[in-house]
């Protein structure tokens, strides 16, 4: 008995013995064919040319693709996504962002070239683990965006000045024998570093082509800073200076008024106390004994460095009466060598106590009768003569709606207290610029001494797209049925550039580009009868 239980465990061992062998040498042989199997794999895939079955790049699928079908898929695909705009809306403001006008580019030969070393580039172990994994979870590789920042920087500073209800800070300027100080108004201000990253993420969206809704322009409530008049009065406290000039080389040096508080700073705050919008405290003002027309030299701006002059309708009254305020402001302004001109500064706010009139402005998207109609075209003007002058440029921004009087990019849009228009001199000596409008014609002149090699500069706009307008209908029961009333006409929205060229001696020596511009479409309304 017991001699044959131990029989029967003997062959039970061998039986178990046999069935693990048994096992062991199929797992080998299965071993063994996978890794003849992939490593066969593995040196077809090497060999082909076309990529592994699962991959994209930035979303788009390019399996069993060679590597000039899938750059070719690719870029016509972004190609096509890169066309579209992005929309950015706030309140009543709309506006886009072009991802060409932006230089948007992706690196697609990088990303398909990438792509096609997947399950090639490694050894066969790695290659055939890069093979079965892209084939069981596919993979996406994302291509490389690049795109002009400084010009994105631009436009989310000009949409920031350009949202409706914005906060206007507290200001000042001198008028005459008055210091003008404007308390602002509490209101929005964009926050554009959130803005930023909304419209960076929306451009790899758009690339891939994911449709977006439309940006939400993201503002938060400030109130404007309080009014300090000790600081204000040390800004522009100023001895007076007498105007001189030098020669060899010819320097000449402007005169400077005297100005102080006419009253203590005491009694400046107690003004200050009472809730106004604007604040008037007396100055006094020191004239000089010597000013630039005192000088006996007679060749301070001898030649004319550049002339430009826009046409206005005189008949219209308000809007003739405001160009010719801001002209007479402008006219006889002497620059020095590195001095900075700002419009508002110079012209100062635009009220009816300044004498200016109610005409049509761009406000909102819209065209209203605002205090100071007209007052642009006379900036728009400046900036044509500074542009040949061959002036830097500090701050210029362009109109909501295309203007009448210039080219699109040839305009200069102001508003007090939220846009200037600023330009510096650059050039070698002082220049003196002269504005006149009169008879329906708005002109400056820049008057100065040439350079020792002095530019010929040609100034070229170009629209490179129209944005057709479009047409709204308003029910009304004050026409009949069937019977129209056009109460807004429609202008068609452009996108335009403006370049700088200088020339010496008949030779190009440079072309700049001075600017890309968008401006909205003015869209027609139209009453329609109900009656």
């Amino acid at each position: 008995m017991i001699c044959g239980n131990r029989r029967k465990r003997g062959r039970a061992r061998i039986n178990i013995k046999i069935h693990i062998d048994k096992r062991i040498i199929i797992t080998i042989v299965a071993i063994s064919a996978i890794l003849l199997l992939s490593t066969i794999f593995a040196l077809t895939n090497s060999i082909s040319e076309r990529m592994l079955s699962g991959i994209s790049i930035s979303g788009i699928d390019v399996s069993n693709l060679t590597i000039n079908e899938a750059y070719e898929k690719i870029s016509n695909e972004i190609n096509k996504n890169i066309e579209k705009n992005i929309v950015l809306k706030k309140d009543e403001y709309e506006t886009t962002i072009s991802l060409q006008q932006l230089e948007v580019k992706v690196d697609v030969i990088d990303a398909v070239n990438e792509a096609y070393k997947i399950g090639r580039d490694k050894n066969i172990l790695i290659n055939n683990f890069e093979i079965i994994k892209t084939k069981l979870f596919h993979k996406n590789l994302e291509a490389k965006i690049e795109k002009n920042d400084e010009e994105l920087n631009k436009m989310l500073e000009d949409i920031s000045v350009k949202v409706p209800n914005l906060m206007v800070d507290s200001s000042y300027y001198i008028d005459g024998e008055n210091l003008i100080i404007l308390s602002g108004k509490e209101g929005v201000v964009v926050q554009q570093d959130i803005l930023k990253e909304e419209v960076n993420d929306a451009i790899e969206k758009q690339v891939k082509g994911i449709n977006i809704a439309t940006i939400e322009i993201p503002t938060k409530n400030n109130k404007p800073k309080s009014i300090d008049i000790a600081k204000i009065k040390e800004e522009i406290y100023q001895e007076p200076k007498n105007a001189y000039y030098e020669e060899n080389p010819f320097k000449l040096y402007k005169e400077v008024n005297g100005v102080d508080l006419k009253i203590s700073l005491e009694e400046a705050n107690n003004i200050l106390q009472e809730p106004k919008e604007e604040y008037i405290i007396p100055l006094n003002i020191t004239p000089p004994e010597v000013t630039t027309n005192d000088l006996t030299y007679e060749n301070f701006f001898p030649e004319q460095l550049a002339k430009f002059q826009t046409r206005y309708d005189e008949s219209n009254l308000n809007r003739s009466t405001n160009i010719k305020l801001a002209s007479e402001k402008i006219n006889g302004q002497i620059l020095m060598p590195g001095e900075t001109f700002s419009y508002n500064k110079i012209v100062g706010e635009r009220t009816i106590k300044t004498g200016y009139k109610e005409a049509s402005v761009y406000m909102n998207g819209k065209v209203v009768d605002g205090i100071g109609g007209g007052i642009c075209q006379v900036s728009s003007t400046l900036y044509n003569a500074v542009l040949q002058a061959n002036l830097e440029i500090v701050s210029r921004k362009n109109h909501y709606f295309i203007t009448s009087y210039v080219s699109p990019s040839r305009d200069a849009t102001v508003a007090y207290g939220t846009i200037d228009f600023q330009f510096k001199n650059s050039r070698t000596y002082p220049v003196k610029i002269e504005c006149t409008s009169q008879n329906g014609v708005c002109q400056v002149q820049i008057y100065g001494i040439k350079e020792d090699e002095e530019y010929d500069v040609i100034i070229e706009d170009k629209v490179t797209e129209v944005i057709p307008y479009t047409t709204r209908y308003i029910e009304t029961n004050k026409l009949t049925k069937g019977t129209e009333n056009e109460i807004q006409k429609g202008v068609n929205g452009y996108k335009s550039e403006a370049y700088r060229t200088l020339i010496l001696n008949g030779q190009v020596v440079s072309k700049t580009l001075l600017s890309k511009d968008t401006y909205n479409p003015l869209e027609r309304i139209v009453e329609k009868g109900t009656k």
